[in-house]
């Protein structure tokens, strides 16, 4: 008969946290770049896009880590 432990012990148990911590810091960083590069659109470029100035605003204000 096989010997199985209900008792699995890892011996990396932080492995996958660190990588998931190292894609929510890079998607932090990214939203606060985007937002940035938002706040500096010029008036005809937010038309282009099809936005309001208020819109925008509201985007470039949020904390980067909000969706």
């Amino acid at each position: 008969m096989a010997d199985v432990s209900l008792h699995y012990r890892s011996q990396a148990p932080l492995a996958g946290t660190f990588e998931v911590l190292g894609r929510i810091l890079a998607t932090w960083r990214r939203r606060a770049h985007e937002r940035r590069e938002l706040a500096y659109l010029d008036a005809r470029t937010i038309r282009d896009l099809g936005l309001s100035t208020g819109e925008i605003q509201f985007e470039a204000s949020k904390p980067f880590w909000r969706s």
